[in-house]
């Protein structure tokens, strides 16, 4: 079941495009897209957007590699310029990068850096910034959660006025990791750069900051794109609490809200003066065990859990059917190798009683931590739960947990949790980020010697039938012996005053149009 009463976006890309986008058409087409949709609808400049947001902590900060909610996550991209940008309709574009191509393997990357973006300093944006930015998440004694995706460069130096970079294997997804909103292009200084700075060559430059609090920005005067940058000012707020945060954009006090309160939904639909967005795209809701501990250490009490839930009423009651049932793993139906003919994990009591039993367990008592920071409604999801496995003999007890502090103290330290995933655009990007061995973001801690080896292999396969092949084996991987439980893919819900305005088609990649929405927003 899915349903979207706003944008749906198809994110379906081709290596192909990837490839010859980049080469044959050269920069001058990486640019058009800033320039074309410019003339179609020229808005006006001014005002201040107010926005609140649904996560954000106080141990939040400039660090790149730290960034962990949609919160900073925003609050980056509206300050930073990477790389490469994912545009609205999916397709990938050109930002700090002009154009790129890749050698007949896709093993080496030249990409030709564009001239005159300037930092809110007023400094330029040099290759080697690009090497430095890149190679803070590199190495040995980098703890970044981008660490993972860069893993495979072996080599990265510069070259005029292009940076090559040489990957362990051919990649032909390499691009699109380019656009992570880790890995912000920033300033250096003898080869190293400051991970406490406010500094970026994105749109708009920080006047103050408090963590999990507020942020404060003015337009970057310099910005390079046209048609980009439209607010004088942005204010980002982090109200956790979904009424507040509600209440917050019918008393005008915000513009702007991310993560609607879903139960509500119908109200602010009706409600003057405001309008409802929603977008489909890869955020996925889950409940994840920490595989090196007991009982979760064994694959058994794992099926016994993943058989045990109600993915449908899940979708029904949490979702308000603004969404579809998951399938133990990541990969949503706009992924292009999307396995739609693997079984599906269903809510069966009498099969979760079999692998219990099979783990030599008449019954099994949990706990599962959740709160609202996680994703709305999931400690009404950890009840649901508990209900559904009942009928299998499993106690689940849910223990609601504080919202400030809960990716810090809960996440990735409580054994059974609940967690928001926003996806990735592509399969390797999702896996390698969450489900690797060794990922920093790993938060079941699983290592299947089966997943990482398709995984290495799949990366550099250029045949789309055999990569096709080993996408979909991974999936059925996780979905027998992971240790996440995906019971449903959840559409991106914003609702906004009628005074915002916005392109026709807004990204589904991320939430906030692509993380985008201050840049490419304006007032009407």
């Amino acid at each position: 079941m899915s349903k979207s009463r706003g944008i749906i976006t198809d994110t379906s890309i081709t290596r192909r495009g990837i490839l010859k986008g980049s080469t044959a058409l050269g920069a001058a087409a990486l640019i058009l897209p800033y320039g074309t949709r410019r003339a179609a609808a020229e808005p006006k400049k001014g005002g201040t957007i107010r926005v609140a947001f649904g996560a954000g902590n106080t141990t939040d900060n400039y660090d790149p590699g730290k960034w962990d909610n949609q919160y900073v996550q925003v609050f980056a991209t509206a300050r930073n310029g990477y790389l490469t940008e994912v545009a609205a309709d999916g397709s990938l574009a050109g930002e700090v990068a002009e154009s790129w191509e890749a050698s007949p393997d896709a093993k080496t990357w030249t990409f030709k850096i564009r001239k005159g973006v300037a930092y809110h300093d007023g400094g330029e944006v040099t290759p080697e910034d690009v090497v430095a930015s890149l190679n803070y998440h590199r190495g040995d004694d980098s703890s970044s959660a981008a660490k993972p995706i860069v893993k495979s460069i072996t080599d990265i130096k510069v070259d005029g006025d292009n940076v090559v970079m040489t990957l362990e294997a051919g990649n032909a997804d390499f691009p699109f990791v380019m656009s992570d909103y880790h890995l912000p292009i920033l300033p250096s200084k003898d080869g190293k750069i400051d991970n406490k700075s406010p500094i970026g060559c994105g749109p708009y430059k920080v006047t103050s900051y408090e963590p999990g609090v507020s942020a404060e920005m003015t337009r970057n005067e310099n910005y390079w794109k046209p048609g980009r940058a439209h607010f004088d000012g942005v204010q980002l707020l982090v109200i956790v609490d979904p009424a507040a945060r509600q209440s917050a954009l019918l008393t005008d006090t915000v513009d702007v809200i991310d993560r609607v309160d879903l139960k509500t939904v119908a109200l602010l639909e009706r409600a003057p003066g405001v309008k409802v967005l929603s977008a489909t795209g890869t955020q996925h809701y889950t409940f994840a065990m920490d595989t090196r501990a007991a009982p979760f250490n064994d694959n058994n009490v794992r099926l016994a859990l993943k058989h045990a839930i109600n993915r449908q009423e899940m979708v029904d009651k949490i979702l308000f059917g603004y969404g579809a049932i998951g399938n133990d793993h990541p990969i949503g139906q706009s992924n292009r190798y999307h396995a739609d003919d693997i079984e599906q994990n269903s809510y069966d009591p009498d099969k979760a009683k079999y692998y219990l039993k099979q783990a030599g367990l008449d019954k099994l008592e949990v706990n599962l931590s959740a709160a609202e920071a996680a994703f709305g409604g999931a400690v009404d999801a950890a009840v649901l739960f508990q209900a559904s496995a009942k009928k299998a003999d499993i106690e689940i007890t849910p223990v609601r947990e504080p919202n400030d502090g809960y990716w810090s103290d809960v996440w990735m330290k409580k054994p059974f949790c609940a967690v928001y995933w926003g996806g990735r655009p592509t399969e390797d990007w999702m896996f390698t980020t969450t489900y690797a061995k060794g990922a920093e973001w790993n938060d079941t801690f699983w290592d299947n010697e089966r997943f990482n080896k398709l995984l290495v292999e799949a990366r550099s396969e250029l045949d789309e039938d055999k990569r096709r092949a080993m996408y979909v084996e991974m999936q059925d991987i996780l979905r027998t012996d992971g240790g996440v439980i995906v019971p449903m893919f959840a559409s991106y819900v914003m609702a906004h005053t009628d005074k915002v305005a916005h392109p026709e088609q807004v990204g589904a990649n991320w939430t906030m149009d692509g993380f985008r929405a201050i840049e490419r927003w304006w007032f009407a």
